[in-house]
């Protein structure tokens, strides 16, 4: 693994802690849930054979902390986010952009506001539950899940949304004594410290990204007009869960492609070299 470039961008209200790679036309890479730059760690070399790859740590994850902790979360600032470090990095050509999960959220919003600096865009099983029929049901699971989080705390809530996002009637096994952090022992340092980054970020994505991202309404009228650069995505293993239901509706309604990715929401983890192989192909490796 080659060891990334590490910039630090000032944004309004946050500084953002980025990674390059390679050399080329730019890659953007968005991350999802608490995984930060290092979700993309597993992919991003071989992404970066003929490319310039920029992963990042959205604002308030890990190593890009917010100015007000307490700050609430919108779609539009981070997407404003990931439009500054284009503005950075290449400044005179549009990029390629892929995003994961409520990173996908995100690349879906700079595509609908700045159409004029993406050149394509993969969005991997994002949560946009407000374009479902079924919208009102996910609502009130995401209130429950707001107000387990403050009756009874991180774990309780996190198996209330666990639960949300599975299949209707499939079962979810729950075990009370889930640790609060999960042992690092017998891992390297490198990934010892990503589980402990990830842990240490869930209070605040369970907090404040997923119900500011989870209410988020696309523009579907706008994509529609941009899906010819658009390709929706959604894990081989995960049919019937929730973002991967919301993924492929929405590529339904905008006409836009639709593809699986190996393994499931996580398929970037679990499956780290198909994933990485099909998303070089899809962004015109």
């Amino acid at each position: 693994m080659t060891p990334p470039t590490i910039g630090r961008l000032r944004v309004d209200g946050a500084t953002l802690h980025y990674e390059v790679r390679g050399e080329g036309p730019l890659l953007l890479l968005i991350p999802g849930g608490t995984g930060g730059a290092a979700s993309f760690d597993d992919v991003a070399d071989d992404l970066a054979a003929d490319r310039t790859v920029v992963s990042y740590d959205p604002r308030g994850l890990s190593r890009s902390p917010l100015d007000d902790p307490e700050a609430p979360q919108h779609v539009a600032r981070h997407a404003d986010d990931a439009l500054r470090l284009l503005d950075l990095l290449s400044p005179e050509a549009p990029a390629r952009v892929a995003g994961c999960s409520s990173g996908a959220i995100v690349a879906l919003h700079l595509l609908a506001t700045h159409p004029e600096r993406v050149e394509r865009v993969v969005a991997h099983e994002p949560p946009v539950v407000e374009v479902l029929p079924d919208a009102a049901e996910h609502r009130a699971m995401l209130a429950r899940v707001q107000d387990t989080f403050r009756r009874e705390g991180l774990m309780p809530a996190a198996a209330v949304f666990a639960a949300g996002l599975r299949p209707s009637g499939a079962a979810l096994t729950v075990t009370p004594a889930t640790p609060a952090t999960p042992p690092t022992t017998g891992l390297t340092p490198r990934a010892a410290a990503r589980v402990e980054r990830t842990m240490a970020d869930m209070p605040y994505f369970l907090g404040r990204i997923v119900p500011g991202f989870m209410a988020y309404t696309p523009d579907v009228e706008r994509l529609a007009a941009l899906s010819d650069r658009l390709v929706l995505a959604g894990g081989a293993d995960s049919r019937g869960e929730l973002p991967h239901r919301c993924a492929a509706f929405l590529a339904e309604r905008l006409g836009a492609e639709f593809v699986r990715f190996p393994g499931g929401h996580t398929g970037l983890s679990t499956h780290p070299a198909e994933f990485g192989e099909l998303l070089y192909k899809l962004l015109g490796g």
